[in-house]
């Protein structure tokens, strides 16, 4: 019978995820002054032509890209100069690293395929998702799970958002429907990860990312109120559930 890797290997192959990590991090922040700027597709873009759907977040709330993508870098460089062996560490490198290298490619993507694009996402989500749970760290959590529950919270709205997009270019269900069927999944999704108490940087992504959904619904039409007041309802349901993890774990 083969024995499996020694603790040498191990302990190399671990740093060999780290430094990956930092390369991803970095690319994923560059890509966006890579590419031309993507604010969206166009109606026609699809074989039904779609304007925006009213889940759809204004532009302001697209500022917390700055700071996930300042705060993964510090993940990166962190883990790789002092936690490039730790167990906990290594335990989310690899979902993590996909769900970069995805990332950094998405922009150009977007510009040429609504679907192609959608499918990224969610796999971005997935692997976002994926290691922001296998990281337990308790004693970095500012540099460990914080920057990964905000990239996993605000791509858990983002990626209903491009499936609703899509769903409704595609299908041609009316665009208020849609958003409906997106938020759905927002909330089904967000619901589930709230109850493995993921750091409370996703919950805050999460409300932040509603917010600007309701924002963005009140300004764009009047007969958008049902709609707005279902994203506010779950935007506070999430601030509560981060409220009452916050309060359950002091």
């Amino acid at each position: 019978m083969s024995e499996g890797p020694s603790a040498e290997e191990r302990a190399d192959t671990a740093k060999l995820k780290a430094i990956l990590i930092v390369c991803a991090a970095l690319a994923f922040a560059v890509a966006p002054f890579m590419s031309d700027p993507f604010t969206g597709w166009e109606a026609d873009a699809f074989p039904h032509p779609t304007p925006p759907l009213p889940l759809q977040p204004a532009g302001y709330a697209f500022a917390i890209w700055g700071v996930i993508y300042a705060w993964l870098v510090v993940h990166g460089f962190y883990g790789l100069i002092k936690r490039d062996t730790h167990p906990d560490w290594d335990a989310g490198r690899w979902p993590l690293f996909i769900s970069l290298a995805l990332g950094t490619g998405w922009l150009g993507v977007a510009l040429t395929s609504p679907v192609m694009a959608t499918i990224f996402i969610f796999a971005m989500l997935a692997g976002a998702l994926l290691a922001m749970l296998r990281v337990p760290v308790d004693q970095d959590i500012w540099l460990a799970r914080m920057p990964l529950g905000l990239y996993a919270g605000w791509l858990t709205a983002a990626s209903f958002v491009a499936g609703s997009t899509v769903l409704a270019g595609w299908t041609g269900l009316p665009p208020l429907v849609a958003s409906f069927l997106g938020l759905a999944g927002v909330a089904a999704l967000g619901g589930a990860v709230a109850s493995r108490k993921p750091p409370l940087s996703y919950h805050a992504a999460l409300t932040w990312a509603l917010v600007g959904v309701a924002v963005a619904s009140a300004g764009m039409d009047t007969s958008n109120v049902v709609f707005t007041g279902a994203v506010l309802a779950a935007a506070i349901a999430v601030a509560f559930l981060g409220v009452r993890q916050a309060m359950a774990d002091r």
